[in-house]
C-alpha cells in the first residue's frame, strides 16, 4: 500500500515521502480502515516538524490522527457486522507510529467511530481533533446555556466548531476573535454574534462594551500564553478560561484580577480526555452530524501523492 512516511523531523519538503508498505491486518480488538480522507492538524505539522522534539519516538512515522473511511476487515472480538461500516477516526497518530496518511490503517475498534449516514467521508476527516476539542471546551463545566462566551480564533478549526457548538448549547452571546474580514465572514456564518479584529482593536475594551461592562463568561483560548493578561480583563466574575493550546510553553497570569474576579483556568488536551469525557463528547458531536446542525470548512483538498504540497 502507498503511505506518507518520514524518518526524521524537518520540513515537509525534505522529510516526507511517499513509500511502499505492507498492507496491515488488525488484531484483536482491532479494526482495518480503508482510508479516504487523511485530516491535517497542526499538531501533526508540529510533530513533523520537530517543534516539540527533534526526537522521533518510532524508526518511521506516518502522520496524522484524524481521518475517515470504510472498514474493510476486522480482528477477533470485533463484531464482523462492523465491516463496510463508514467510520472516523480519532488519536490514530497519537502514541502510534501510524497515522491516517496511508492507504489503509489498522487501530483499536473504539477509535473508529461510525459516520452518520447524511455526513460525507471528507467531513469525518474533520472531525477527531477539532470537533472534540471544540465540544469538550464549550461543554466541560456545566456547558454554556445562558451564558455570553469569547471563542478565540472564531475561524480555525477548533474555533469554527466551538462558536457553532456554543451557539447551538444555548450561550446567550457568541463573541469571535478573527485576524482579517474573511475570517470575520466565517465565524459569522458560523454563528458568533460579534466579531473582534484582534490586530485592530483592544480586546477587553470591545467585549466590555459589548456586554454592558460585565464581560464573558467563558473563554475557549487557542493561544493562552499570548492572551492571558487580556482575557483575565475580559472575564466576568466567576468566569473561566478554557484553553486547549499556547504558542509559548511558560504563561505569566495576572494574579490581582484573578483572585479579585474568581476567575478558574481549566486546562486540557483532547489526546488525553478522560473516558467519559471522550463519551459525551463522541455522543453529542454524533448527534449533532445526526441532525445536520454543524457547518464544515475544508482548507484545501490533496491527493496522498501531493501531501508534501501541505505545511
Amino acid at each position: 500500500m502507498k503511505a506518507a512516511s518520514y524518518t526524521r523531523t524537518g520540513n515537509a519538503h525534505e522529510v516526507l515521502s511517499i513509500v511502499e508498505l505492507e498492507r496491515p491486518e488488525p488484531g484483536a480488538g482491532e479494526v482495518r480502515v480503508r482510508i479516504a480522507w487523511s485530516g491535517v492538524n497542526p499538531s501533526d505539522v508540529k510533530s513533523r516538524a520537530g517543534t516539540r522534539s527533534k526526537t522521533l519516538p518510532f524508526p518511521r512515522v506516518t502522520p496524522h490522527s484524524d481521518g475517515a473511511g470504510v472498514i474493510d476487515a476486522v480482528g477477533p472480538q470485533v463484531p464482523v457486522e462492523r465491516i463496510g461500516e463508514r467510520v472516523w477516526i480519532w488519536n490514530a497518530a497519537w502514541g502510534r507510529a501510524d497515522g491516517t496518511a496511508a492507504q489503509w490503517l489498522v487501530l483499536p475498534a473504539g477509535q473508529a467511530v461510525r459516520l452518520p449516514d447524511n455526513v460525507d467521508l471528507e467531513v469525518g476527516a474533520l472531525l477527531g481533533i477539532p470537533a472534540l476539542t471544540a465540544y469538550h471546551a464549550v461543554h466541560m463545566g456545566g456547558g454554556v446555556a445562558g451564558k455570553r462566551v469569547l471563542v478565540a480564533g472564531g475561524a480555525g478549526a477548533v474555533g469554527h466548531y466551538a462558536v457553532q457548538m456554543a451557539k447551538l448549547a444555548g450561550a446567550r452571546q457568541v463573541i469571535a476573535t478573527v485576524s482579517s474580514p474573511e475570517k470575520a465572514a466565517l465565524a459569522r456564518s458560523a454563528g458568533a454574534d460579534l466579531t473582534i479584529d484582534y490586530r485592530r482593536e483592544d480586546l477587553p475594551t470591545a467585549v466590555l462594551a459589548a456586554t454592558d461592562g460585565l464581560g464573558v463568561d467563558r473563554i475557549v483560548e487557542v493561544d493562552f500564553a499570548a492572551n492571558a493578561q487580556q482575557d483575565f480583563a475580559s472575564l466576568a466574575t466567576g468566569g473561566d478560561v478554557v484553553v486547549y493550546g499556547s504558542g509559548q510553553p511558560d504563561i505569566s497570569v495576572p494574579f490581582v484580577p484573578g483572585i479579585l474576579k474568581n476567575i478558574s483556568v481549566h486546562f486540557f488536551i483532547v489526546y488525553h480526555l478522560s473516558a467519559r469525557d471522550r463519551s459525551q463528547a463522541i455522543n453529542g458531536l454524533t448527534d449533532l452530524l445526526a441532525r445536520g446542525q454543524l457547518q464544515h470548512n475544508i482548507a484545501a483538498r490533496l491527493p496522498l501523492d501531493r501531501i508534501v504540497q501541505g505545511p
